[in-house]
């Protein structure tokens, strides 16, 4: 199975020592295919590595932040070699069944999220339009998030009877009462719900999201450099002692339980749903406007 060839499904480019990342598949609504994950991966790392740079800024082209994971969409690309850079582990092509899954996923999802988490300078997620499933761990890695005020959020996985993605931050993220709503539900939730339980440090208008966004990234970036490599880890290890790292590995051992599941005794991993289903089955939250 070929692959279509899309040239720049991520760009890069530095202004006033903030760099901007950009998911590029807007025709897809940034659904992130392996070799987007591996592109973000290498701009993250330019980023890190060019000290004229103090803030990035992960952004999305197009009417969507990111409709989450290729399910579907012709540059799929789950069956193709990429060398790992999150995880030692071996690789998953030709690898069967379960064992297959869990490589990749845990190279791909986890441990690339994980990776994105720990750079050292300060993350912000400018999100805009839909933010779902695989989309929220994009944003959830970043320290900060300024959402516009048409954003809308959801993780709808448990839909394929799989308790959520596999970079399971929920009840750090949003706390647990709201976590178990979301994920029982399915729904789609507000920027200005996101911003009353946490999630979203920030709700503007959309034609203003760009140009606040970098606002805080420019005053953000007045401040010591080390110091703010300091204090992001400083709140990452306390995070960490919150158990969040810990109840990750958890659930992404519960996550892939319910892809062997799925397997077993159906079609296939993902309960049968598809893009086009999952996004079917999606519906606002009651009250949310």
């Amino acid at each position: 199975m070929t692959v279509p060839f899309e040239p720049d499904v991520v760009t890069y480019e530095v202004r006033d020592g903030v760099a901007i990342v950009t998911l590029n598949r807007p025709d897809y609504r940034n659904a992130q295919n392996s070799v987007m994950t591996y592109a973000l991966d290498a701009a993250f790392e330019k980023a890190t590595s060019d000290d004229e740079v103090k803030v990035i800024v992960l952004a999305g082209n197009g009417k969507h932040f990111s409709a989450g994971h290729d399910l579907g969409t012709p540059g799929r690309d789950h069956h193709v070699h990429y060398d790992n850079k999150a995880v030692m582990w071996w690789d998953h092509v030709d690898k069967p069944g379960g064992d297959q899954r869990y490589a990749r996923e845990m190279e791909v999802y986890l441990g690339m999220c994980r990776r994105w988490r720990e750079i050292p300078k300060p993350t912000i997620a400018m999100v805009q339009g839909a933010c779902i499933a695989g989309g929220l761990m994009l944003a959830w890695v970043c320290d900060l998030i300024v959402a516009s005020d048409d954003a809308f959020f959801s993780d709808p996985v448990v839909r394929m009877g799989i308790p959520g993605v596999e970079y399971f931050a929920h009840p750090w993220i949003l706390g647990t009462r709201f976590a178990k709503e979301i994920l029982y539900t399915g729904d789609r939730f507000t920027a200005q719900r996101a911003y009353e339980v946490g999630m979203v440090s920030r709700v503007v208008s959309r034609d203003d999201l760009e140009s606040e966004t970098l606002a805080l990234a420019g005053r953000i970036a007045e401040m010591p450099r080390f110091g703010l490599a300091l204090t992001k880890r400083a709140v990452n290890q306390c995070e960490d002692q919150m158990g969040m790292r810990n109840g990750m590995d958890s659930v992404f051992g519960l996550h892939h339980f319910a892809h062997s599941y799925n397997a077993e005794v159906g079609t296939d991993s993902l309960g049968g749903m598809d893009a086009k289903s999952m996004a079917a089955s999606a519906r606002p939250a009651e009250g949310s406007k």
